[in-house]
């Protein structure tokens, strides 16, 4: 598969170019980095890694887990699993430009002999039946018009007992968000579903949920902190495009009950 198309929010290519000159803004060397320097710029969802600490812990990692992050941008989530459980991950994300960053990053902070970087679909991944023991999914499905193809591949690439760890933003049906989201600058790139709708696509998937969180309220707590917090050379501004104006948009949605923020874990029997 070929880079991301260019109708996307995302990438502009030079993404490790902007963090860098963050990261010096900040004080701070680019080849000399601890995971503490990069926690505001890595983690490319909402809540950021409290988000992603609490999913890691509900799927109960160990160093023997194999871990895939599917959607993993520029490799956030790969490098807190791998530093703080010991587990190799591989990470699939269409956006080369992303994968790019996070071989660097990795490198950098001495995970590269954990985790393995690849451009990538997550609705035709490039592995195995039953290859892994958990698969990361945060802030993806709103990418994704095809959902099905979406867990399908997740169930597929699980062992039996494996697990889908999900923390993700969904539609109220209650009202519109105001443009542009994170995710997408305009309606049409972006592909929401309500809690209900992704509930049943991931059990027709064959996965069953265990856990179903609403935290909503706490995420929009945490966004409002977010926006006031002081100012900050390094954080995800310094390579998404927007992104003051993104993040309000989303706070604003959280706050009214447009968005929910869904965090869930499914097994595959």
């Amino acid at each position: 598969m070929n880079d991301i198309s260019i109708d996307t929010p995302y990438s502009s290519g030079v993404s490790r170019l902007d963090i860098e000159k963050a990261l010096i803004a900040a004080g701070k060397d680019p080849q000399r980095l601890g995971l503490g320097d990069l926690t505001l710029v890595e983690d490319f969802h909402t809540m950021g890694r409290i988000a992603t600490g609490g999913l890691a812990e509900l799927a109960g990692l160990s160093p023997e887990s194999r871990v895939l992050d599917a959607g993993s941008g520029i490799g956030g989530t790969a490098r807190f699993v791998a530093e703080t459980y010991k587990c190799r991950v591989d990470a699939v994300d269409l956006t080369e430009d992303y994968c790019e960053t996070a071989r660097w990053l990795n490198g950098v902070v001495g995970l590269d002999d954990r985790i393995t970087v690849r451009q990538g679909d997550v609705t035709a991944l490039p592995f195995g039946d039953e290859t892994f023991d958990v698969v990361f999914s945060q802030h993806v499905q709103m990418n994704i018009a095809d959902k099905d193809a979406l867990y399908r591949e997740a169930y597929r690439v699980l062992n039996h007992g494996g697990l889908l760890a999900l923390w993700d933003i969904a539609a109220s049906g209650t009202g519109v968000p105001e443009f542009p989201l994170p995710w997408a600058d305009r309606p049409e790139q972006s592909h929401l579903a309500t809690p209900d709708t992704l509930r049943a696509v991931i059990e027709r998937s064959g996965l069953t949920l265990e856990h179903w969180d609403d935290l909503t309220g706490q995420a929009g707590q945490v966004m409002r902190m977010v926006l006031a917090a002081p100012p900050n050379p390094v954080g995800l501004h310094a390579f998404v495009a927007n992104f003051p104006e993104k993040v309000e948009n989303l706070t604003a949605a959280l706050a009214d009950g447009r968005l929910r923020a869904i965090r869930g874990i499914a097994r595959k029997p």
